[in-house]
């Protein structure tokens, strides 16, 4: 799953809007690929291009303990709450925040071939749904868009930047699909994972920023 890790991103944004801005969200959102791929090119964690991983992404993730078990998503969440309720000062805030970085193993359960583990080890675990373009496809765009839409309907503020930041991710969405695949595992393909979300937190950062949340007696109040 790509930009569907988003969805919790959306939802965390909207539903307590005195929290941190959604930009702090999307980082939550893809933490946990962040350090995968920054790992990868240090040779921490490891995957290779695969043609029969799965129908619908050639990535064999083969060795990812330290980003992508249960466990170590659970130590990436804590982490990532514990920083955001320090520096905006706000619990609730940090928790929204560890609860989005948590789904993320959620979410990859649903699509991953089994290559997620509970604390490394042999056993491996994957719903599959890569396999099935039928299901998956559908069921990226939809979360994604429900999540925004709840966005959208909390929020007031100009439209366009929004709707720039939908068109980025499902641009990003139908590369992802429809590329031609990389011949290899490389630097430039771990380059372009983190520039893409890199470029996507930042449009995040540039709507949060813009967006005003309704509050008691219908006035509007911006996200701290």
């Amino acid at each position: 799953m790509f930009i569907g890790h988003f969805a919790p991103a959306f939802v965390a944004a909207a539903a307590y809007s005195r929290g941190p801005k959604l930009g702090t969200y999307f980082i939550a959102a893809q933490l946990v690929d962040w350090a995968f791929f920054a790992l990868v090119m240090l040779g921490v964690e490891k995957m290779r291009i695969d043609p029969g991983a799965t129908v619908m992404v050639p990535f064999d993730l083969y060795f990812m303990p330290y980003t992508h078990s249960l466990a170590a998503v659970g130590a990436w969440a804590l982490a990532m709450g514990i920083v955001v309720a320090i520096w905006h000062k706000d619990a609730l805030g940090g928790v929204l925040a560890a609860v989005v970085v948590a789904s993320h193993w959620l979410l990859d359960w649903l699509t991953h071939a089994p290559d997620l583990t509970i604390a490394g080890g042999d056993q491996r675990y994957g719903l599959g749904l890569w396999n099935h373009p039928e299901i998956a496809m559908p069921l990226e765009i939809g979360i994604t868009l429900a999540a925004f839409i709840y966005y959208i309907k909390r929020s007031r503020g100009p439209a366009a930047q929004p709707l720039i930041l939908l068109a980025v991710l499902l641009t990003f969405q139908l590369i992802n699909w429809f590329a031609p695949p990389p011949a290899e595992a490389s630097m430039m393909v771990y380059a372009q994972a983190l520039i893409a979300f890199g470029v996507a937190t930042g449009f995040a950062v540039w709507v949060g920023e813009n967006r005003y949340f309704t509050q008691r007696g219908g006035l509007a109040a911006a996200s701290l």
